[in-house]
């Protein structure tokens, strides 16, 4: 089969061949409306860029990192196949490897050294350790690299989350359109930003919640449920701050002998694959994963083909998902 050229993906983008070369070689001084069209057209024509020509004109590797939290946090976190889609869908038709790292003894270790040696040409951090030193020592290094979500304490990284406070207040107000009198929370861990904004938004909304604490996974879901129906027997509707904790929750209050949303109206958060397993489906705030990790993925080859690219933040805006718990 005749290699497709570059000449070919400007032709369909309807671009010059200079901005089709600037996006696969992932400059950022081009127009976004501009950068779709090229990645469009590279989809449908099947180009596939010159890896070895294009490595020896940029002095790249052509490979990002994705560092992904450890096995034991990874386990049922319904975000991280969309997490990986999204970045995907940016990278693939640019010819850029996505290489997958799990934290762990010396992952971190491997990703600077992969960095400075030129391995790798930046990075994507997920779920990081509030305490994790990574974050600063790539600053520190002028390293290219993205956030996946608000940072605990400032600092000049780029990063893309979701407005957590602003979806937290949509549950509140979902709620108490339904005449809930007796409104609880179980929340995300606060010492991540997430659990804090979470619960910040939500308290905005309906300040006297009876508030209980959970750290985002199913089984501190299940505990949760089980402490607040102990304390708060007349309780009758709930902002479960992840669909996965809200997934453990419900059937503590099926086998209480209360009805979902008949007797407890439940709101969660995420609009992750956990709502649709969820006994009812579960009413949710959502959150763009997929859109959300190919921005990261859009920031960060900002960042490699224009290292004086400023430190930003992208914040994209939560939806109400409404089905059949609340």
């Amino acid at each position: 089969m005749k290699r497709v050229t570059l000449e070919e993906v400007a032709r369909v983008a309807g671009v010059s061949r200079a901005t089709a070369s600037r996006v696969v070689n992932g400059a950022s001084s081009v127009d976004e409306s501009l950068r779709h069209a090229v990645q469009k057209a590279i989809s449908s024509t099947g180009y596939l860029p010159n890896i070895a020509a294009r490595s020896l004109v940029t002095r790249r590797a052509d490979a990002i990192g994705l560092l992904l939290p450890d096995e034991r946090r990874m386990d049922g976190d319904p975000h991280l196949a969309s997490v990986v889609s999204g970045v995907t869908r940016v990278v693939r038709p640019l010819g850029i490897h996505l290489v997958l790292m799990m934290t762990g003894p010396g992952t971190r270790e491997q990703a600077m050294s992969d960095l400075r040696c030129g391995r790798l040409d930046g990075v994507i951090l997920v779920h990081t350790d509030p305490a994790d030193p990574v974050p600063g020592q790539l600053i520190a290094a002028g390293l290219p690299v993205v956030l996946a979500g608000r940072p605990l304490r400032p600092m000049p990284i780029t990063y893309v989350d979701v407005n957590q406070t602003a979806g937290a207040a949509l549950a509140g107000r979902r709620l108490k359109s339904l005449q809930c009198n007796r409104i609880a929370t179980i929340t995300g861990p606060q010492d991540t930003p997430a659990g804090q904004d979470r619960l910040a938004g939500f308290l905005a909304e309906v300040p006297d919640a009876v508030v209980v604490h959970g750290d985002f996974t199913r089984q501190s879901g299940v505990a949760a449920m089980e402490r607040l129906i102990g304390c708060c027997p007349d309780v009758d509707g709930v902002f479960i701050a992840s669909d996965l904790m809200a997934n453990g929750a419900i059937p503590v209050l099926h086998r209480s002998g209360r009805k979902v949303p008949d007797d407890v109206a439940i709101v969660g958060f995420d609009d992750s694959s956990a709502a649709l397993t969820s006994e009812p489906e579960l009413t949710t705030v959502r959150q763009p994963i997929s859109d959300m990790a190919a921005e990261m993925a859009r920031q960060l080859l900002r960042q490699i083909g224009e290292p004086r690219t400023p430190v930003t933040s992208v914040v994209f805006e939560p939806s109400l998902v409404v089905r059949d718990s609340g």
